[in-house]
Protein backbone atom coordinates (compact mmCIF):
# COMPACT_ATOMS: atom_id res chain seq x y z
CA UNK A 1 0.00 0.00 0.00
CA UNK A 2 1.25 3.34 -0.90
CA UNK A 3 -0.81 5.16 1.55
CA UNK A 4 -2.51 3.91 4.91
CA UNK A 5 -3.65 4.77 8.02
CA UNK A 6 -2.43 3.33 11.58
CA UNK A 7 -4.64 3.98 14.82
CA UNK A 8 -2.88 3.90 18.12
CA UNK A 9 -6.46 5.05 20.09
CA UNK A 10 -5.68 8.40 21.25
CA UNK A 11 -3.68 9.50 17.66
CA UNK A 12 -4.07 8.39 13.98
CA UNK A 13 -0.95 8.28 11.68
CA UNK A 14 -1.96 8.96 7.91
CA UNK A 15 0.62 8.32 5.98
CA UNK A 16 0.59 9.55 2.34
CA UNK A 17 2.49 8.93 -0.54
CA UNK A 18 3.68 12.24 -1.78
CA UNK A 19 5.66 11.21 -4.52
CA UNK A 20 3.16 11.22 -7.38
CA UNK A 21 2.31 14.74 -6.82
CA UNK A 22 5.28 16.13 -7.51
CA UNK A 23 5.47 17.67 -10.87
CA UNK A 24 9.27 16.84 -12.11
CA UNK A 25 9.01 13.27 -11.60
CA UNK A 26 6.95 13.08 -14.51
CA UNK A 27 8.15 15.49 -16.61
CA UNK A 28 12.05 15.74 -15.69
CA UNK A 29 12.90 12.29 -14.39
CA UNK A 30 16.36 12.98 -15.14
CA UNK A 31 18.21 9.49 -14.32
CA UNK A 32 15.77 8.20 -11.72
CA UNK A 33 13.58 5.64 -12.21
CA UNK A 34 10.00 5.32 -10.45
CA UNK A 35 7.91 2.26 -10.14
CA UNK A 36 4.11 4.06 -11.44
CA UNK A 37 2.37 0.78 -10.98
CA UNK A 38 -0.78 1.65 -9.50
CA UNK A 39 -0.32 5.63 -10.05
CA UNK A 40 -1.31 5.96 -14.05
CA UNK A 41 -2.98 7.58 -14.91
CA UNK A 42 -1.96 9.88 -12.76
CA UNK A 43 -4.46 12.55 -12.23
CA UNK A 44 -7.00 9.63 -11.30
CA UNK A 45 -5.03 8.39 -8.80
CA UNK A 46 -4.16 12.23 -6.75
CA UNK A 47 -7.55 12.77 -6.75
CA UNK A 48 -8.78 9.65 -5.35
CA UNK A 49 -5.84 10.01 -2.95
CA UNK A 50 -7.21 13.08 -1.75
CA UNK A 51 -10.85 12.19 -1.51
CA UNK A 52 -9.67 9.59 1.01
CA UNK A 53 -7.26 11.47 3.12
CA UNK A 54 -10.07 14.33 3.83
CA UNK A 55 -12.34 11.17 3.92
CA UNK A 56 -10.18 9.58 6.80
CA UNK A 57 -9.26 12.66 8.49
CA UNK A 58 -13.16 13.86 8.93
CA UNK A 59 -14.21 10.62 10.19
CA UNK A 60 -11.02 10.49 12.65
CA UNK A 61 -12.01 10.70 16.88
CA UNK A 62 -8.68 10.73 17.35
CA UNK A 63 -7.11 13.02 19.76
CA UNK A 64 -3.93 13.60 17.87
CA UNK A 65 -3.87 13.65 13.72
CA UNK A 66 -0.90 13.18 12.50
CA UNK A 67 -0.14 12.93 8.71
CA UNK A 68 3.59 11.63 7.74
CA UNK A 69 4.49 11.77 3.83
CA UNK A 70 8.13 11.70 2.13
CA UNK A 71 8.35 15.26 1.03
CA UNK A 72 8.51 18.56 2.96
CA UNK A 73 5.00 20.69 2.52
CA UNK A 74 7.01 23.73 3.98
CA UNK A 75 10.65 23.70 4.07
CA UNK A 76 13.68 26.00 4.28
CA UNK A 77 16.29 23.92 3.31
CA UNK A 78 17.23 22.13 0.03
CA UNK A 79 14.27 21.69 -1.64
CA UNK A 80 12.36 24.05 -0.11
CA UNK A 81 8.68 23.94 0.21
CA UNK A 82 6.52 21.39 -2.24
CA UNK A 83 4.50 23.87 -4.23
CA UNK A 84 1.88 20.72 -5.63
CA UNK A 85 1.28 19.29 -1.88
CA UNK A 86 0.57 23.12 -0.52
CA UNK A 87 -1.68 23.80 -3.36
CA UNK A 88 -3.83 19.84 -3.34
CA UNK A 89 -2.91 18.56 0.43
CA UNK A 90 -2.68 21.40 2.72
CA UNK A 91 -5.95 22.85 2.24
CA UNK A 92 -7.24 19.20 3.45
CA UNK A 93 -4.84 18.90 6.17
CA UNK A 94 -6.27 22.81 7.33
CA UNK A 95 -9.72 22.02 7.26
CA UNK A 96 -9.55 18.63 9.11
CA UNK A 97 -7.40 20.58 11.69
CA UNK A 98 -4.11 18.25 11.41
CA UNK A 99 -2.20 18.44 14.37
CA UNK A 100 1.24 17.74 12.69
CA UNK A 101 2.73 16.92 8.95
CA UNK A 102 6.39 15.20 9.48
CA UNK A 103 8.52 14.23 6.60
CA UNK A 104 11.67 13.41 5.50
CA UNK A 105 13.16 14.52 2.26
CA UNK A 106 15.57 17.55 2.91
CA UNK A 107 18.46 16.37 4.86
CA UNK A 108 18.20 18.46 7.79
CA UNK A 109 16.13 19.47 11.06
CA UNK A 110 13.64 21.52 11.12
CA UNK A 111 10.54 23.02 12.56
CA UNK A 112 7.95 25.32 11.11
CA UNK A 113 4.43 26.78 12.81
CA UNK A 114 1.84 26.97 10.63
CA UNK A 115 0.95 30.49 10.65
CA UNK A 116 -2.85 29.73 9.22
CA UNK A 117 -3.51 26.63 11.02
CA UNK A 118 -2.37 24.75 14.04
CA UNK A 119 -0.42 22.43 11.50
CA UNK A 120 3.41 22.07 12.85
CA UNK A 121 5.42 21.25 10.45
CA UNK A 122 8.38 18.62 11.17
CA UNK A 123 11.32 17.41 9.24
CA UNK A 124 13.54 14.65 10.10
CA UNK A 125 15.81 14.11 7.41
CA UNK A 126 19.31 14.73 9.39
CA UNK A 127 20.06 10.27 8.59
CA UNK A 128 22.72 11.44 6.03
CA UNK A 129 24.11 14.18 3.03
CA UNK A 130 23.40 17.08 5.74
CA UNK A 131 25.46 20.11 6.17
CA UNK A 132 24.48 21.39 3.15
CA UNK A 133 24.55 24.86 4.18
CA UNK A 134 21.62 25.66 1.72
CA UNK A 135 19.35 27.20 4.58
CA UNK A 136 16.84 29.93 3.82
CA UNK A 137 16.12 31.66 7.02
CA UNK A 138 13.69 34.58 5.56
CA UNK A 139 11.72 31.62 3.67
CA UNK A 140 9.11 30.83 6.54
CA UNK A 141 7.77 33.44 9.47
CA UNK A 142 6.86 30.72 10.94
CA UNK A 143 10.53 29.11 11.14
CA UNK A 144 10.72 27.68 15.21
CA UNK A 145 14.19 25.56 14.69
CA UNK A 146 15.96 24.74 11.79
CA UNK A 147 19.56 21.94 11.97
CA UNK A 148 21.62 21.66 8.84
CA UNK A 149 23.18 18.35 11.04
CA UNK A 150 22.47 15.07 11.44
CA UNK A 151 20.10 13.92 13.80
CA UNK A 152 16.26 12.68 14.88
CA UNK A 153 13.66 13.32 16.65
CA UNK A 154 11.02 11.61 18.94
CA UNK A 155 7.32 12.38 19.64
CA UNK A 156 5.98 11.27 22.61
CA UNK A 157 2.08 11.64 22.67
CA UNK A 158 -0.94 11.20 25.51
CA UNK A 159 -4.25 12.48 25.42
CA UNK A 160 -3.79 15.92 26.06
CA UNK A 161 0.13 16.63 25.85
CA UNK A 162 2.83 16.20 22.57
CA UNK A 163 6.16 16.64 23.50
CA UNK A 164 8.71 16.83 20.58
CA UNK A 165 11.94 16.34 20.47
CA UNK A 166 14.75 17.25 18.25
CA UNK A 167 18.23 15.84 19.12
CA UNK A 168 21.50 15.51 17.18
CA UNK A 169 23.29 12.50 16.88
CA UNK A 170 25.02 12.65 20.49
CA UNK A 171 22.01 12.48 21.45
CA UNK A 172 21.59 16.40 22.74
CA UNK A 173 17.99 17.72 22.49
CA UNK A 174 18.29 20.93 20.37
CA UNK A 175 14.63 21.93 20.47
CA UNK A 176 11.21 20.97 22.07
CA UNK A 177 7.81 21.45 20.97
CA UNK A 178 5.31 21.24 23.46
CA UNK A 179 1.36 20.95 22.37
CA UNK A 180 -1.42 20.75 24.21
CA UNK A 181 -5.01 20.64 22.96
CA UNK A 182 -5.51 24.06 22.66
CA UNK A 183 -2.85 25.79 23.43
CA UNK A 184 0.57 25.46 21.76
CA UNK A 185 3.93 26.34 22.68
CA UNK A 186 7.34 26.04 21.35
CA UNK A 187 10.89 26.02 23.35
Amino acid sequence: MRSFVVNSEIAELFFVDTTPFVDKYFVRPKDHKYDWSGVLPRQHYLSNLLKDVDLALRNSAAKWKIVIGHHGIRSAGHHGDTKELVKQLLPILEANEVDLYINGHDHCLQHISSITSRIQFLTSGGGSKAWKGDFSANSHKGMRFYYDGQGFISVQLTPNDAIVAFYNIYGKVMHTLNLSKGLYSAV
